[in-house]
């Protein structure tokens, strides 16, 4: 069972990220101020749910939190700042956007840096223990994964609607077959024998 709070204030903000072990396309972040009466029978960190659950719960949270934002940090960014830093910042821009303010701020993970003044908590697993962090993941998957599905229809090869972006077989073949696109992420080792050398 998901607990609602962590802090004990009422405004408090749940933040997580996706795509950040991708090989192309941003990583997208989410920030969510649920209601103290909030619920859902199968609210669960979004890499435990189906497609389908997913994308039931995207409406429903977004109808019901108090407040939620979304920030897409493009893969050129990411190649500048570092895949760490990424998520970093797209968690503060997510943040940023809510329309009211938290008082507190819970981050699934273990990194993160002080966003203004306003008092924070980095938590291992987060998205498993609390609802306000398991929905930011729901959405930051959702709205990451209508983005590669997107893309994917510029470049069918790739099939970005299946892997989103993930280093499968299939995805490195691609790469090997098309090369890279301005979609990948050009500091993230595409292929394994990139590091080899022909001697």
């Amino acid at each position: 069972m998901l607990k609602l709070n962590y802090s004990g204030f009422l405004l408090e903000a749940g933040t997580d990220e996706a795509g950040r072990g991708c090989l192309s396309g941003p990583v997208v972040a989410a920030a969510v101020i649920l209601p103290e009466n909030f619920s859902h029978p199968f609210l669960n960190d979004s890499k435990q749910l189906s497609l389908k659950n997913r994308n039931l719960l995207k409406p429903f949270i977004e109808k019901h939190a108090l407040a939620f934002a979304v920030s897409f940090v493009w893969q050129q960014e990411v190649d500048k700042i570092n895949v760490l830093q990424a998520s970093i910042t797209g968690m503060h821009r997510a943040i940023e956007a809510l329309k009211i303010t938290p008082e507190f701020i819970i981050v699934d993970g273990n990194k993160f840096k002080n966003y203004k003044k306003i008092p924070h908590e980095t938590i291992v697993k987060g998205d498993s223990k609390y609802l306000s962090i398991a929905a930011a993941s729901v959405l930051a998957k959702t709205y990451r994964d209508e983005y590669m599905a997107k893309i994917h229809q510029e470049f069918p090869m790739y099939n970005w609607a299946k892997n989103k972006g993930y280093p499968t077989k299939e995805h490195r073949n691609a790469i090997r077959e098309f090369g890279a696109t301005d979609y990948h992420r050009k500091t993230f080792k595409l292929l394994p024998e990139q590091l080899k050398l022909e001697l």
